[in-house]
């Protein structure tokens, strides 16, 4: 199907281009999202009639997009899930998720404008592309973690293997201090009990004194 862009259509031509493409991409998503028209005669005259109010207008919103893009650029975002001690979420983080933590920031982002070849199934700081417009494009980054304290921690550069691996190490310490604990104890002990003379120590020490005041 030949088809007229509306506005400029990523790897497929700019605004008022005629291009063939399926008949598929075309009535379910070209021309629902009034992308591109029908090719005919008559829908070319109209848009060439159209076409410097079509431009003024794209050009309008594309101040508009190119503003927010300043704000949004290289924005890191946090969302909270739970998961595995290995870093598999209990769920996915879809593109909602991620419009929805942007609007919460104070961002005006819609969903449909992330893009996201598939959910996010870990946790971690994942990039992501916001198309603001069909000639800006903006990137930020999802930082999933399962707590406000671990995200901050990834933010710093620590894997949730790094963590893992710091928690066991902490965790070892403790076993070990506790252990030194009870070695200095027992110690302390023997200590004491060297200290205590028994009764045969006692006896031994009154005969040796016996002799020196004979002699």
């Amino acid at each position: 199907m030949d088809v007229i862009l509306l506005e400029r259509v990523a790897k497929l031509g700019q605004m008022g281009e005629v291009v063939t493409v399926k008949d598929g991409y075309a009535r379910n998503y070209l021309l629902p999202q009034k992308k591109a028209l029908w090719a005919s005669p008559e829908n070319i005259s109209a848009f060439e009639a159209q076409k410097a109010q079509l431009e003024a207008r794209n050009l309008e919103t594309k101040k508009d997009a190119e503003a927010l893009a300043e704000k949004l650029a290289g924005e890191t975002f946090i969302v909270i899930r739970s998961a595995s001690d290995a870093g598999a979420l209990y769920g996915s983080v879809t593109t909602r998720d991620a419009a929805d933590s942007a609007t919460e920031a104070g961002f005006s982002v819609d969903r449909k404008q992330i893009q996201l070849s598939r959910p996010i199934k870990e946790l971690g700081i994942h990039g992501l592309t916001v198309v603001l417009h069909p000639e800006v494009e903006v990137e930020i980054s999802l930082n999933v973690a399962r707590s406000a304290e671990e995200a901050e921690l990834q933010a710093q550069g620590k894997s949730i293997q790094d963590l893992a691996a710091e928690e066991e190490a902490e965790a070892e310490l403790e076993i070990a201090e506790l252990f030194d604990d009870i070695g200095a104890a027992e110690l302390e002990e023997l200590d004491v009990d060297d200290d205590i003379e028994t009764p045969a120590e006692a006896a031994e020490e009154a005969a040796d004194e016996d002799d020196e005041t004979a002699s």
